[in-house]
């Protein structure tokens, strides 16, 4: 068996990599020894700050293959004929809890999808609910703060979360998700991913409709009863990674199908008035029966990485990555991700992390970005100024032959609250469930109010008894018996 010549960084032969250079058998130890001072400076710096958010994950990669056409809708060209395929990366992973956290605790699902295609990387960047707690970003720093630990204890709170929660009624729909069955879910490849967020499409002609995304397993939906959680956690804490892995190394490729459902502007306004809801607000869904979820293609994850932290850690993702025949939308959460995602990866992996292979587009890309740490593509010679032209844009509107959208109104701070309906859907929720998933939600809100102030816990119930009556009942049923 032959084997490689052991080198430094650099390419430098090493004499020993056993024994430090001493002067004499006891030391000390001389500064001499290149060899031993980069093998320990590269051991500090092998860790790449941890995530905020999403820290512990796993991920795949795979092919998006159109089974439905959509070309009515997107011009975009990956979906530019059935049967097209492009190779795709998914992450999934949990959000409040950090690298170390077990893979079952009562938390949302990351679900993050890169596609790689020809007209440069489309990040699609959602979770496994199709709402969040929050509808404007600049609450995001305190929500998340309350998910993670307290500044005196160092220990998780949930007096913080509640208090966040009671203050936020428009959390009520996500908090309906996260204590019902679906929080927590049985692994990644035994649930559902959502875009979450409103967002659009654009066809040749410059129409736009707004669309959600939707990924339906094809495992089926399995979830798992709190005392299993808690009891795999103690024996397995890395359950969902080490069950995503080996399925995909022994053939048993996870698959969704995937949906979109769609709204045209006209659509919008109508329903927006016979509702109430709006439809950029992150806390609420559409209903099926409204916009009926149409079909557009298959997820497969067929090939586990190589490298978990070249190829899972340092993967950065951005809902501001779109191709041409996507875009955005008015909604509040989502236009502060589509900063917020990508200034992280600049500080958490560096300056130029696209050039890291996870991150890479697979098609070429020109840009007059150059230096930094890590600026592993470099075009060399061309110029580093504005001769780089944009090749095939329009730039009227948003470009790409997006017209943008029409922005009215008084520009200013806009208090949703007392105006907005945060009950409803979540009411509606509550009632879809049976009576036995309505126990369980029940219980698991109960044991987790528990030991929050009683002014806290009263400010909550009001939320629940205002999406149900019942709802507000049996949670405070089950406080008062404690």
């Amino acid at each position: 068996m032959t084997t490689s010549r052991f080198t430094t960084a650099s390419g430098i032969p090493v004499a020993d990599d056993q024994n430090s250079l001493t002067a004499g058998p006891r030391g000390p130890v001389l500064l001499q020894d290149f060899h031993l001072v980069e093998k320990l400076q590269h051991f500090n710096r092998e860790r790449i700050p941890e995530r905020v958010v999403h820290a512990k994950g796993s991920g795949a990669y795979g092919t998006f293959t159109v089974t439905h056409d959509i070309t009515k809708y997107t011009h975009a060209k990956l979906f530019a004929q059935v049967g097209k395929e492009t190779e795709t990366f998914v992450r999934f992973s949990t959000v409040g809890g950090e690298k170390g956290s077990a893979d079952t605790e009562r938390d949302p699902r990351g679900f993050a999808l890169r596609f790689y295609t020809e007209e440069g990387n489309w990040d699609l960047v959602g979770n496994n609910t199709p709402t969040f707690f929050i509808k404007d970003a600049i609450k995001f720093p305190d929500f998340i703060h309350t998910q993670k630990r307290d500044p005196q204890t160092n220990l998780k709170s949930p007096t913080m979360m509640w208090d966040f929660w009671s203050h936020a009624p428009e959390s009520l729909h996500q908090v309906t998700i996260l204590f019902s069955d679906r929080g927590t879910p049985d692994g990644y490849r035994h649930m559902d991913g959502f875009g979450s967020h409103t967002f659009s499409m654009i066809n040749a002609a410059g129409e736009r409709v707004w669309v959600k995304w939707h990924f339906k397993t094809q495992q089926g939906i399995r979830n798992l009863l709190p005392e299993d959680a808690v009891r795999i956690a103690g024996v397995d804490p890395d359950y969902a990674q080490r069950d995503l892995f080996h399925a995909i190394e022994t053939g048993h490729f996870p698959r969704w199908n995937v949906y979109v459902q769609v709204m045209t502007d006209a659509d919008r306004i109508a329903w927006e008035q016979r509702t109430g809801w709006d439809a950029f607000d992150l806390t609420k869904v559409w209903p099926h029966a409204d916009f009926p979820r149409i079909p557009v293609g298959v997820l497969e994850l067929n090939r586990n990485p190589q490298n978990y932290h070249v190829e899972v850690e340092q993967a950065a993702f951005s809902p501001a990555n779109v191709v041409p025949g996507l875009g955005f939308s008015p909604d509040k959460m989502l236009q502060g991700r589509l900063f917020g995602y990508h200034d992280a990866q600049l500080y958490r992996v560096g300056t130029n992390h696209q050039h890291l292979p996870v991150n890479r587009p697979r098609c070429p890309f020109h840009n007059q970005q150059r230096d930094g740490a890590m600026a592993i593509v470099n075009p060399g010679a061309a110029p580093n100024y504005a001769p780089v032209q944009a090749g095939g844009s329009d730039s009227r509107g948003f470009g790409h032959g997006d017209r943008g959208w029409v922005v009215e109104g008084v520009a200013g701070h806009h208090d949703p609250r007392g105006i907005a309906d945060d009950f409803t859907q979540a009411g509606n929720l509550y009632r879809l469930m049976t009576p036995d998933a309505q126990d369980r939600l029940t219980t698991n809100i109960a044991n987790s109010l528990r030991d929050v102030p009683e002014d806290i816990q009263q400010r909550q119930l009001g939320h629940f008894t205002k999406a149900d009556p019942r709802y507000g009942a049996a949670v405070a049923r089950k406080l008062a018996a404690r």
